[in-house]
């Protein structure tokens, strides 16, 4: 029987900085999904830092079409 052995890595602060904007644009995707945008549209939103997460997710609960609503933030 033969015992492997292995290393850690230390992780890098970058690494952990993606890890955690990968992690919040999946929260924001899903909140954008939740307010009524198709899941591609969710995903584009949530990756742009300029898009306010609730400015988003009010235009359409005033009404305003998902599509409208992406072609006014684009």
């Amino acid at each position: 029987m033969t015992q492997e052995n292995t290393v850690e890595m230390p992780t890098t602060e970058t690494d952990a900085r993606q890890t955690e904007q990968q992690l919040v644009e999946s929260w924001r995707a899903a909140e954008l999904e939740r307010a009524g945008y198709p899941p591609e549209a969710a995903a584009e939103l949530a990756a742009r830092s300029d898009v306010d997460l609730h400015l988003a997710v009010e235009i359409l609960s005033k009404g305003c079409s998902a599509e409208l609503a992406l072609s006014i933030f684009r």
